[in-house]
């Protein structure tokens, strides 16, 4: 699945430097998982293996392998490679990088300009790349942690293939602490437990495990340590959350598809994640809300004042105790029995509302507050309901050029059972009163 480096002893020299530069690959041969990237049937493997590497953008988060494999392709290529950093770069540094990218093309080497956090460069430097990628100045690999869909511009993307890399899981994570107990000699003093423990920690990201195995090989501890000992002396490393990124998106859809699922167990621990991840409560109360609406609706009308009144209890309660009113409410959604009836009935009403916007409705329902009005026939023939026997005249109420549509079609679920029931009543009922 996922990361970086490099096997081969450093050199007592290199004591100094940080692990995770120790570590990096010389090959690409070295990096750890990306299979289904560099592999000869992913996209790069199959480029290379061609000699045809195009621009790319590759997509991951932190700690995968994005500069290490931007470098090892420059290498694989017989290209300069260059990197910046669209947080610190602007126009001018972007300007002397393409200048210098043609002066190298003059004299026959190709340029390989590794632009990380791409998605940081507003549209009209992200434009400013394309010329000097469609001429071959530079071959272009940037690097981001979000959707390119959404961040980067399609003029960008049409020209760059995107090459989207995997966190790092606990096999891959536990093969580079392998080889960073190589590369320094020694094993860690931590047990079993307190090994995955470690893992854990780093929560799929290689430079944070190494980081933290710099900690614990910097304390010199002469006897091992259990998971508990690890806790109190290491912090657990903070949930990757962007409560504007990708991971809000991607977050809230989990939990929106485990309640629909009805899977009380997925739709809690999605919600548990969302708040580690710092998100606002309120904006899940919103969305839960909106969850009991569209997902549930009139299958059972009690879910929404269940939501509503959650969303109130945290209002009056605040973080953390009012988390769990909404815990409860996010659990009484996943059981409760599902429908889309009413959503999907109002969906259509609207579509039928704009082709039919004109038409007015029936004389028959037309208030006549004045003579001239009654002398058009306003409210002539207007059947009052609560005269008729069942309190059910059975008189149309559509436009009279329109054709009677069916929107609501309740299901044989919940509240709507009942419902259903109801409205094959009045289909009865206004079929004997027609005829």
């Amino acid at each position: 699945m996922a990361d970086l480096f490099d096997t081969s002893p450093a050199p007592s020299s290199d004591a100094g430097r940080p692990l995770a530069d120790r570590l990096r690959p010389a090959k690409l041969g070295d990096v750890i998982g990306q299979e289904s990237v560099l592999g000869p049937d992913g996209p790069l493997g199959a480029m290379l293996a061609a000699g045809s590497l195009g621009s790319l953008i590759l997509w991951g988060p932190p700690g995968v392998g994005k500069t290490t494999i931007a470098r090892l392709l420059a290498d694989e290529t017989d290209r300069h490679f260059v990197q910046i950093s669209a947080i610190f770069s602007g126009v001018a540094e972007l300007r002397q990088v393409f200048e210098a990218a043609k002066l190298r093309r003059a004299n026959g080497q190709g340029t390989l300009l590794f632009v990380d956090e791409i998605h940081r460069f507003n549209k009209a430097q992200q434009d400013g790349f394309l010329p000097h990628m469609e001429d071959g100045t530079i071959l272009l690999v940037g690097a981001t942690t979000e959707n390119p869909s959404f961040e980067l511009n399609a003029a960008l993307l049409s020209r760059a293939q995107v090459a989207v890399l995997e966190r790092l899981g606990p096999v891959e994570l536990e093969l580079l602490l392998q080889r960073a107990e190589g590369e320094l000699g020694q094993a860690l003093p931590l047990d079993g437990p307190a090994r995955d423990a470690l893992i854990e920690m780093a929560d799929g990201d290689g430079r944070a495990l190494l980081n933290l195995v710099e900690q614990v090989v910097a304390w010199k501890l002469g006897e091992k340590l259990d998971r508990d000992g690890l806790a109190a002396k290491l912090a657990r490393r903070a949930a990757q959350y962007d409560k504007s990124g990708d991971a809000h998106y991607n977050l809230i859809s989990a939990l929106h598809k485990s309640v629909r699922g009805s899977d009380p167990d997925a739709s809690l621990y999605w919600f548990a994640r969302m708040l580690e991840g710092g998100e606002d409560p309120r904006f899940l109360a919103r969305r839960i809300t909106r969850m009991s609406v569209e997902d549930i609706g009139l299958a059972d009308p009690q879910a929404q004042a269940v939501c509503l009144q959650a969303w109130e209890t945290y209002e009056r309660l605040g973080s953390p105790e009012g988390e769990l009113a909404l815990a409860q409410a996010v659990t009484y959604l996943a059981l409760a029995p599902k429908s889309n009836a009413g959503y999907v009935a109002y969906k259509a009403a609207r579509s039928s509302a704009k082709a039919t916007g004109s038409e007015p409705p029936p004389k028959h329902i037309l208030n006549a507050p004045t003579k001239l009005m009654k002398d058009q026939g306003y409210g002539e023939g207007y059947a009052y309901d609560h005269d008729a026997e069942d309190a059910f005249s059975g008189a149309e109420y559509f436009p009279e050029k329109m054709k009677r549509p069916v929107f609501y079609q309740p299901v044989e679920r919940g509240f709507e059972r009942e419902l259903k029931r109801r409205l094959d009543y009045f289909v009865k009922l206004r079929a004997k009163r027609n005829s």
